[in-house]
């Protein structure tokens, strides 16, 4: 896959639209800092890393009285075309009832973590 996290939150996203309680991912360390910040934010249940030579990441969905966690997702970085953002330029997503993602060069960090920082950084996704 060309870019490992478009790939885990569409697996995430396609995955809620299905109703699924567990799915699974390819692991990477960077992957896993994404699912540490949506764990810390209770979107997903939790998550495990198997196996030893090919690691596989289990991701459990968490569902509020059979609504999933997550309703929609915004992806703005991509392969051909990486958005880089200011703190400055930072939104509110959906008047504050979602996060944006960010990588900044101290590690993943939600929208108000990085407002809060006065750290800019590569714009990856929203979700809601």
């Amino acid at each position: 896959m060309e870019n490992s996290i478009i790939d885990l939150v569409i697996r995430i996203k396609n995955g809620y639209m299905a109703r699924k309680e567990v799915i699974t991912s390819p692991y990477s360390t960077y992957k896993e800092a994404i699912l540490k910040k949506l764990l810390a934010l209770k979107f997903i249940e939790s998550y495990e890393v198997e196996g030893d030579i090919k690691k596989n990441t289990v991701i459990h969905l968490k569902y509020e009285e059979g609504n999933p966690a997550i309703s929609d997702v915004k992806i703005f970085s991509k392969p051909g075309m990486r958005l880089y953002i200011s703190y400055k330029n930072l939104k509110p997503v959906l008047s504050g009832f979602g996060y944006s993602v960010l990588s900044t060069s101290k590690g993943i960090m939600t929208d108000r973590e990085a407002k809060k920082a006065k750290l800019g950084g590569e714009l990856l996704f929203s979700f809601w």
